[in-house]
């Protein structure tokens, strides 16, 4: 399944989230969910919990002045990744 986190992480339930990844999920920080991907950040040790591989789109992350500030184990992609992650899961959700 596709989690795409859109929220910023103080105003989500991430606990929630976690306990809903599975092995071979991906979760998609996009808009405001790309602050969890801060090197450092609370949000980020908790998403780190989770079975999913973490996504941050390099858009959102360029838009929002954090270029750098990413932790090296979130992995960036463009939209054209965003499309692929879609077609790789049929079923989403969005948090």
């Amino acid at each position: 399944m596709l989690h795409t986190l859109l929220h910023s992480p103080s105003h989500s339930d991430l606990e929630t989230l976690i306990l809903m990844t599975e092995a071979g999920d991906d979760l998609l920080l996009l808009q405001d969910g790309v602050l969890a991907a801060v090197a450092g950040s609370r949000a980020l040790q908790q998403l780190a919990a989770s079975p999913a591989t973490l996504w941050v789109l390099e858009e959102d992350v360029q838009a929002r002045g954090l270029a750098g500030q990413i932790s090296t184990s979130v992995h960036a992609i463009d939209y054209n990744g965003f499309v692929t992650l879609t077609i790789r899961h049929p079923q989403q959700m969005v948090w």
